[in-house]
């Protein structure tokens, strides 16, 4: 029995079709088709059901499907077991933030592709929180507060915040002081969550209200730029402007509680070395990039 005709099968399953699939391993849809049909001829069962919306796992299908994943998990952690030390191969598909990803993160991800040339590395860029079991990732890169779940979570560094906003907006609205001035004001969210502060060892949460809302952070830098509000946002999004006077710092006798940059996986009892790999490599590359310092810190010299 082929392993890749396993993992394709697996692939499937999870993508909920032939044509999701062949996007996530980066093939073409007939070369799936084929090792889907070979696995199912070798087995003497449809593994999965057809139709123009997808497909579905039959009953057989579910039950290969578990039986499967333990073998191709199996055999991978042989894999990294009898390999050198230094070598990696097979594929891993990262879910990294938009904001931060392209511009601080790939090129670190792109080294690790230099130095490991039989390892496939696919990244998706987006501030969406995607499931990663579901859609069928190693591992993601994700920044802030983690919410509670059964995910396997490494914290890698430190993420630092400040509330900021425009000259404009201050000199019409004024600024708040305090946490709870901040409720009369118009803020810039993400979405509905909370605002965390420090008063001194106390934590403060509150829930601001705001018309403009971004799944981006530097969206949100641009909208307070622009004068819409006031934005809770990462510091290594807004040193320039901060530097250049088009944005100002607000409310700093309560700063922002710290955050965190994670990496998260499935989980599982034996981590990939893959994934253990590029943990290692963001740990080293938190500890030595200014661009993630507080605001009000002087930049390291490289």
């Amino acid at each position: 029995m082929d392993i890749e005709e396993l993992q394709t099968f697996i692939e499937i399953a999870d993508a909920g079709g032939v044509s999701p699939a062949a996007r996530r391993l980066g093939v073409s849809k007939s070369i799936v088709s084929r090792r889907l049909l070979r696995l199912e001829a070798e087995l003497g069962v449809q593994l999965l059901s057809r139709s123009t919306r997808g497909a579905t796992l039959t009953e057989a299908g579910a039950t290969f499907r578990d039986y499967a994943v333990k073998a191709c998990t199996e055999i991978d952690i042989a894999k990294e077991t009898i390999l050198p030390e230094g070598e990696l191969r097979g594929r891993l598909r990262i879910a990294a933030p938009l904001s931060f990803g392209p511009t601080h993160l790939a090129p670190l991800l792109a080294e690790m592709a230099r130095n490991h040339p039989l390892l496939h590395v696919h990244t998706c860029y987006s501030d969406r929180v995607v499931d990663l079991i579901a859609e069928g990732y190693d591992c993601a890169i994700r920044l802030g507060y983690l919410q509670d779940s059964n995910l396997l979570a490494k914290r890698v560094g430190t993420i630092y915040g400040t509330v900021v906003a425009s000259p404009d907006y201050i000199k019409t609205h004024g600024a708040p002081e305090t946490p709870e001035q901040l409720l009369t004001h118009q803020a810039l969210m993400q979405g509905t969550e909370s605002w965390q502060f420090m008063d001194g060892d106390k934590v403060i949460a509150i829930h601001p209200q705001g018309r403009f809302k971004a799944d981006n952070g530097s969206a949100l830098v641009a909208a307070a730029v622009a004068g819409l509000g006031i934005g809770m946002v990462p510091d290594g999004l807004i040193h320039e402007y901060l530097a250049s006077g088009a944005l100002v710092a607000v409310m700093t006798g309560y700063p922002v509680r710290p955050g965190g940059a994670y990496v998260v996986s499935p989980p599982s009892s034996h981590p990939a070395r893959k994934v253990r790999l590029l943990t290692e490599l963001l740990i080293e590359h938190f500890k030595n990039a200014p661009h993630f310092a507080k605001a009000s810190d002087p930049p390291k010299k490289t």
